[in-house]
């Protein structure tokens, strides 16, 4: 059945049937205009893991997730789909990540980082990280070689490293927007390079890459800061700044407009569940008190996209779910589902 037979046959209006795929949507990958990689990898997570289980989570709960958008009429017509999750990625991780384990435990327990057997599980998983960053950029690039809009479900937020040099590959100078409680600008964070908490740090190592514009940023150590006030690439709106300026007065919207015009045009979006005040997201891996409620920063998308600027591709990561409830990707799959129709939107789709 070709592609608008199915969009004649299908009842948005109806339950999300789960012999389809995501969504609920009766579209094949190829059919669709957006693309989701899950990417089930958690080797390098500092404190609670569980977040390599996100990508099935949200996929499970987006047969719950309701296909009227406010803004984009008739999106779900565009269609979604997730690609397969990779089993070797997922193998790969557990290994990892039980060796990871052991060796954050011996280095906090005053163990010296050159030790043998340390320094061979910290080489063994530089190279498997390495191979991540690999694979997520060439199954990247399979996508947008189609012209297909692009997003990574993570996964920790060390996973879309390699995403980041498919851009660059593809579409030449981009400016990422980070929405994050953290700044990710530790350099080689517990011995290893391509740690979640480094993601922004590599991520400038990318000459592409002209400008890093966080948002929403409320835990980070000192060097990070340094490095935020220093980096002629970055600019921070920290949450407290936020904060106190709406306490005096100020409006998100006019918040807002100081952060599009920090925007050049072309735009990836990089988005950790944690950026979100912590009840929305309570079970990922390093919860922080503060953040946003999902309509703020749906307002700075659909402000970006009226704005006229691009939204070349996107990442959403550190959702993971908890035991016995599937709150976490809920509020996932839901924000998912508008992040990508605002994302089509801005690319003329």
């Amino acid at each position: 059945m070709k592609k608008q037979d199915k969009i004649k046959n299908f009842d948005p209006n109806g339950i999300g049937q789960l012999n389809d795929g995501m969504f609920g949507l009766p579209f094949s990958v190829e059919e669709c205009e957006t693309v989701l990689i899950p990417v089930p990898w958690e080797v390098t997570v500092s404190y609670s893991g569980g977040t390599a289980d996100g990508p099935q989570a949200i996929l499970d709960a987006s047969y719950q997730v309701d296909l009227y958008d406010p803004i984009v009429k008739d999106a779900w017509k565009l269609g979604i789909a997730m690609d397969e999750l990779s089993e070797e990625v997922r193998q790969k991780s557990d290994k990892w990540r039980l060796a990871a384990e052991r060796y954050i435990n011996e280095l906090a327990n005053g163990a010296d980082e050159n030790d043998a057997e340390l320094k061979k599980i910290s080489t063994n998983i530089q190279a498997e990280c390495v191979w991540l960053n690999n694979w997520v950029k060439e199954r990247c690039l399979h996508y947008l070689n189609q012209n297909k809009i692009v997003g990574l479900i993570g996964g920790d937020h060390s996973t879309p490293l390699g995403m980041m040099q498919a851009l660059a590959e593809k579409f030449g100078n981009f400016t990422i927007l980070q929405i994050d409680a953290h700044a990710d600008l530790r350099n080689a964070y517990e011995g290893f390079e391509f740690s979640h908490a480094s993601i922004m740090f590599n991520a400038l190592k990318i000459n592409q890459v002209e400008k890093l514009v966080q948002v929403g940023i409320r835990d980070y150590c000192e060097e990070e800061l340094n490095l935020m006030n220093s980096h002629p690439k970055v600019k921070t709106f920290f949450d407290r700044d936020i904060k106190y300026a709406q306490y005096n007065g100020d409006s998100w919207d006019r918040i807002v407009n100081r952060i599009i015009n920090e925007l050049p045009q072309n735009i990836y979006l990089s988005f950790d569940i944690d950026g979100l005040d912590p009840k929305l997201c309570p079970n990922t891996g390093t919860p922080v008190a503060g953040g946003f409620e999902v309509e703020q920063i749906l307002f700075l998308l659909e402000k970006i996209v009226k704005s006229g600027r691009k939204i070349i591709a996107f990442d959403l990561n550190e959702v993971t779910p908890g035991i016995g409830n599937d709150w976490d990707a809920n509020v996932a799959a839901r924000l998912l589902y508008r992040i990508c129709n605002l994302v089509a939107m801005s690319n003329g789709k």
